[in-house]
């Protein structure tokens, strides 16, 4: 039987286990995959923890490559054969094959290996939908400022690289020297280490005291009420997860006097409930890594059965980049 990492509790790492699941065919609109490939996400860890609560057992895992093996009926943009990828709700990339709705995969350029595309699918979707599609009230143009947290991380490295594309000087936070050097070297103008810096006086300096358009915050409690102090006025606060903990309940009449701010919560999900936005998101992502303007580091890659230590390990901020887990 196939071989899977499963919870069967939510917890802490120890929860994840190795175990054998069952896999039928597929059914109307889905297809069965066999992956070579799985990527590391946060969310896997809110997922974990019970944060982001799912039906227990639960298989862990957004984003994932590997191989078409069956396909059920209705599904007319993939055939068995087929490299494919995806970042797709239910999770379930932590295993050798599974069965999963279709309208979130999509084939695989020929030019992108597997590990590159578990990698990158939901860390380079959701730079995507930021950069491209979370925009502050008054648009972002060449020569915006723009601050993104956890800049050394998966998402932040390609989102330095992408915004570099677009024309857009990105301010990233990190926590040591050694990322904000990485941030640095994929694009990001200015690099703040927020362990030994005041990341609000800094953006206020390298602004010359206006402040940024838009703040990507992947931190959450930690970051948060800062963050706000960061926006010149009219400005937009994105929070895309909770990295440090989820953002304590808010007061919406603090953004009055901040500046008249904006403030959202976005998920790719809500970005990709269609197979059609799905298809786009990812062509433009494709096109993105195809041209070389943004490449994927992979900085740490752990076998499947190690699950365990590679969540240990993106808990403890010992990654950089992207992570996989190799099937």
């Amino acid at each position: 039987m196939p071989l899977a990492i499963q919870i069967k509790a939510f917890g802490g790492p120890e929860e994840l286990q190795l175990a054998e699941v069952e896999v039928g065919e597929p059914g109307p609109g889905e297809v069965r995959l066999r992956h070579h490939a799985s990527g590391l996400n946060y969310i896997d860890v809110y997922q974990r923890t019970g944060l982001y609560p799912n039906a227990l057992p639960l298989t862990l895992g957004m984003e994932g490559a590997g191989v078409i093996e069956a396909v059920g009926t209705g599904v007319l943009h993939l055939a068995v054969g087929d490299r494919a990828a995806y970042a797709a709700n239910p999770p379930g990339s932590y295993s050798e094959v599974r069965v999963m709705p279709a309208k979130n995969v999509v084939r695989l350029p020929d030019a992108i290996d597997f590990d590159t595309a578990a990698a990158m699918m939901l860390k380079g979707l959701t730079a995507q939908y930021l950069l491209k599609k979370t925009l502050p009230v008054e648009g972002l143009e060449q020569g915006d400022f723009v601050l993104f947290h956890a800049a050394a991380g998966g998402v932040g490295l390609i989102a330095c690289q992408w915004a570099r594309a677009l024309g857009l000087q990105l301010i990233g936070t990190a926590g040591s020297a050694a990322k904000c050097q990485l941030a640095l070297d994929h694009g990001a103008v200015h690099a703040i280490d927020y362990s030994r810096q005041d990341f609000v006086a800094e953006v206020k300096r390298i602004t010359g005291g206006r402040g940024v358009k838009v703040v990507y915050d992947s931190v959450g409690k930690d970051t948060f009420d800062k963050s706000l102090e960061c926006l010149r006025p009219f400005g937009l606060m994105a929070s895309f997860g909770n990295a440090s903990g989820p953002v304590p309940p808010f007061a919406p009449g603090a953004l009055g006097p901040k500046g008249s701010l904006y403030l959202t919560r976005q998920t790719l999900f809500t970005h990709i409930a269609t197979r059609e936005a799905t298809q786009a998101m990812a062509d433009d992502l494709f096109a993105m890594v195809g041209s070389g303007e943004v490449k994927i580091r992979i900085d740490q890659r752990y076998p499947l059965a190690q699950a365990a230590q590679a969540h240990r390990d993106l808990e403890g901020r010992k990654t950089t980049g992207s992570t996989v887990l190799e099937i």
